[in-house]
């Protein structure tokens, strides 16, 4: 009996022991480090702002205006009655008409409640890429105009001439936009772009346009621009000689105009489609001779129409053949007429300036397809325009051609060091940004 308890007393003593061991042991062994790596950091999603507004916070609907959608109804469709709809409109019209501004095709979105019905609390319609109209009704009625921050990236591009000058801008990715801004904007009385020589080359700093950073819409202004020509150069700088009605030109190294008095064509993007012809034979005509007294620009119907110099509104109106016109008077000798519009944007009497919008391109009249017809008058006979030694526009006043000569030496001295290579380079990005009022 005693050698059994013997026996018990030292087992129990020797799980005692075993057990102070295991304890002391567990004390002097650190506490196991959590490196940096082994912490899971779980960030929060940034917020979606747009408009103004935190998406996050609505369920965001998006759309675009269809036939037969009004205000009323869009609303009507997320849960708005009527009573609510008209006040909504009425405290609205002073900013937006809401019954005539809508435009089939262009977007909008309404931001909903995040309940049962999701009710509509806000409608923001888009008429372009810019601007965009808020009508914000959560609590009490808020209806305000504004604009997508945008921003203007400097870029400079060289490039030698081989056939043409799109041909050398479409091989390096850039906007076919920049040669005609050089060809019919900046050299179009200066440099005949149709003879261009193999060997040509030119340099030209420019800015390209980014709405919310993202949405390129392509290139803005050119602010210099130098062309080697049959070896003789041409230098381009951009100006402004008149800040109230912010009218700018591109003058030389010398502060002379390269522009006349008047635009080679009174719509961008477009190609002579009959020309200025006494013995010409027209098809709505039964195929006679009959003289046709104007230049014919093809352009799509809708197209924007501009006046070709400053003048005043002697007519707008629709009549005969000529369907709706427009004619203006620019001095004692020039007089232009624009025929065929779809659509016309002026009054008689009113002053344009050269251009200016004026109306649309279109198919009234007698017409075999969308075009407008440019008539010139020189001392009340029509004439071809593009045999006129037409006069240079105004010259830089003698007090202003200081301040340019000041303004354009760093931009020359730029565009001297840019060497001659068929590729892009990015400059320092220069960025303007229109604050939302949101």
């Amino acid at each position: 009996m005693d050698c059994k308890r013997n026996r018990r007393l030292g087992n129990k003593y020797l799980i005692l022991f075993l057990l102070a061991i295991l304890i002391l042991g567990c004390k002097d062994d650190p506490a196991p480090k959590i490196t940096e790596e082994e912490v899971a950091i779980v960030e929060e999603p940034e917020p979606v702002i747009e408009f103004g507004f935190n998406m996050d916070d609505y369920i965001v609907k998006r759309d675009t205006i269809k036939n037969g959608d009004t205000f009323g109804i869009i609303l009507e469709r997320n849960n708005v009655g009527y009573p609510k709809i008209f006040n909504i409109a009425e405290k609205a019209k002073d900013t937006f008409d809401i019954r005539r501004g809508l435009q089939v095709g262009k977007p909008y979105t309404l931001l909903c409640a995040k309940d049962s019905l999701e009710t509509a609390t806000c409608f923001i319609y888009q008429p372009n890429l810019e601007d965009y109209v808020v009508i914000n009704f959560k609590d009490s009625i808020q209806a305000y105009r504004s604009r997508k921050p945008i921003k203007y990236v400097e870029k400079v591009a060289t490039g030698v001439i081989e056939d043409n000058i799109s041909l050398t801008l479409e091989e390096q990715g850039l906007s076919p936009r920049l040669a005609y801004k050089m060809a019919d904007e900046i050299y179009a009385w200066t440099i005949d772009f149709r003879r261009l020589q193999k060997g040509d080359r030119f340099k030209v700093i420019y800015t390209d346009k980014y709405i919310d950073d993202t949405i390129y819409t392509g290139v803005d202004r050119v602010k210099a621009a130098y062309f080697e020509h049959n070896h003789e150069p041409f230098y381009a700088f951009e100006f402004m000689t008149d800040t109230t009605k912010g009218i700018v030109d591109y003058f030389n190294e010398e502060a002379k105009n390269l522009r006349r008095a008047f635009l080679k064509a009174p719509v961008k993007f477009s190609r002579i489609s009959s020309r200025y012809n006494l013995r010409r034979r027209i098809a709505v005509y039964g195929y006679r001779v009959r003289a046709h007294r104007g230049t014919d620009f093809a352009a799509p119907i809708g197209t924007p129409i501009m006046a070709t110099a400053n003048g005043t509104v002697t007519k707008s109106e629709r009549r005969g053949g000529n369907g709706n016109y427009v004619k203006i008077r620019h001095n004692a000798t020039y007089e232009t007429q624009y025929l065929h519009m779809s659509k016309r944007l002026v009054k008689v009497g009113q002053f344009v300036k050269q251009g200016d919008i004026i109306g649309k391109v279109g198919m009234t009249g007698n017409t075999g397809g969308p075009h407008v017809c440019y008539r010139f008058w020189k001392n009340g006979k029509q004439v071809d325009p593009f045999k006129q030694k037409l006069p240079e526009a105004k010259p830089i006043s003698d007090s202003l051609k200081i301040k340019y000569l000041e303004f354009i030496q760093p931009i020359k001295y730029k565009l001297d060091n840019i060497n001659f290579k068929p590729q892009i380079t990015e400059e320092e990005p220069q960025t303007v940004i229109y604050q939302s009022n949101s």
